[in-house]
């Protein structure tokens, strides 16, 4: 008789070892960074927003003010985002993703508040909430959830691969109708790279990836106000006064900032930077902090991404295994594309800076994103997959029956 190949058997998701207890081991090195980063967005927010909220609201420090409680909240956040067990959010799949869906299209048929030209938010008292930023939380959970049910059928088109292009695809709809480009990019960036980390086949996604970008260049092409800013981003010179003021103006920090920079609270630029405290942000920390300033910042986010990243390779399941690569992934392509929108090398987004810019919504986003992530480093120390062991041919036949499907 023929030698029985070992097999490995993936045990269902609520069978998987799991760590138990407030005493297991949590990444600090990613508690770490994530710390860091809400304080140092506290503080270039308050140096980047001091003038603008003394001219309109006779309050230096009106900004700073709501983004402390902002932080404090999202620290919070992140902690009870740890403390709860990953593995309930299985089952919570489909009431987030509709329940984001929902507001989507509420801010779509006329309930958004209106800023900058677009209704992204929805108003509940005094608080504002932008349901793109859960949006993308939303289907990252969503799609960890799908990709571990499906396994090695995620290779196929019908079951594998399409569906997960759908749910995508309507939530960037939505995105757009707002309208949101940005948040629709990060979306469709982010079904691409699980899909490629679950094993999709690849020339499925270069095709998607293709139409993907035609449909990009049809959105800023058939509208006036996307073609009319990317003509200005592509002449900039000609357009500093008018459409490229921000991103022209963007690039003058970076450039006065020099190798060290000017020094904190001493940046010229947020006289003539709008907004410099929410999507600019990282201008103002190229002028006042200098290329060792970027350099750093960039250096803070690769260490979030690459301990997303160390969380998913030791992660006890599949489910918290795409689970974290999406969070990371989330992550690193909105810091990605903020600074390039700063540097102008990309056009103006609305894209914010994670942990860093001044707004609520997204820093709880990120920062319940950031506690997901925790708790799924705090259960992957010293878990090992169930394994099946050896079965020779001399192994008896209960055995085998124990063991067989």
């Amino acid at each position: 008789m023929k030698n029985f190949r070992r097999l490995q058997l993936a045990a269902p998701l609520d069978a998987r070892p799991r760590s138990t207890g407030p005493s297991a081991p949590v990444d600090s090195v990613l508690g770490a960074v994530v710390v860091a980063l809400v304080g140092f967005g506290v503080v270039m927010v308050y140096s980047a927003s001091a003038m603008q909220a003394t001219v309109q609201h006779h309050d230096p420090q009106f900004f700073l003010k709501r983004q402390v409680a902002y932080g404090l909240s999202a620290l919070a956040a992140t902690f009870c985002a740890s403390r709860f067990d990953y593995h309930r959010l299985y089952k919570l799949t489909y009431p987030v993703l509709l329940g984001v869906g929902v507001l989507l299209l509420l801010c779509v048929v006329g309930f958004g508040h209106s800023g900058g030209g677009a209704a992204r938010w929805l108003t509940v008292g005094p608080v504002h909430v932008q349901p793109a930023e859960m949006a993308k939380v939303a289907l990252v959970i969503w799609l960890a959830y799908s990709l571990a049910k499906k396994a090695e059928r995620v290779k196929t088109f019908t079951v594998g691969f399409l569906p997960h292009l759908i749910v995508a695809g309507i939530l960037m709809v939505l995105c757009l109708k707002q309208p949101d480009f940005g948040s629709a990019v990060v979306l469709l960036l982010l079904t691409f790279t699980m899909l490629f980390v679950a094993g999709a086949k690849i020339g499925y996604i270069l095709g998607a990836s293709i139409l993907g970008a035609a449909f990009g260049a049809a959105a800023i092409r058939f509208r006036e106000y996307r073609y009319e800013r990317y003509l200005a981003w592509l002449h900039m010179d000609e357009h500093r006064q008018d459409l490229a003021y921000q991103p022209f103006q963007s690039v003058m920090s970076f450039g006065s900032g020099g190798p060290t920079g000017l020094g904190l609270g001493r940046g010229l630029q947020t006289l003539y930077l709008p907004e410099a405290h929410t999507d600019f942000v990282a201008a103002i920390v190229g002028e006042e902090l200098g290329f060792v300033g970027v350099a750093g910042l960039c250096a803070a986010y690769l260490v979030l991404v690459a301990r997303g990243v160390r969380a998913a390779l030791r992660a006890p399941d599949d489910f918290g295994s795409f689970l974290a690569f999406g969070l990371s992934t989330m992550f690193g392509v909105q810091a990605l594309i903020n600074v390039a929108v700063a540097l102008a090398i990309l056009p103006t987004k609305g894209l914010t800076l994670p942990f860093v810019s001044f707004g609520g919504s997204s820093l709880l986003v990120n920062a319940v994103a950031a506690g997901i992530l925790l708790n799924i480093s705090r259960q992957s120390e010293g878990v090992e997959t169930p394994r099946v062991e050896v079965l020779s041919a001399e192994a008896t036949t209960e055995t085998v029956a124990e063991v067989a499907p």
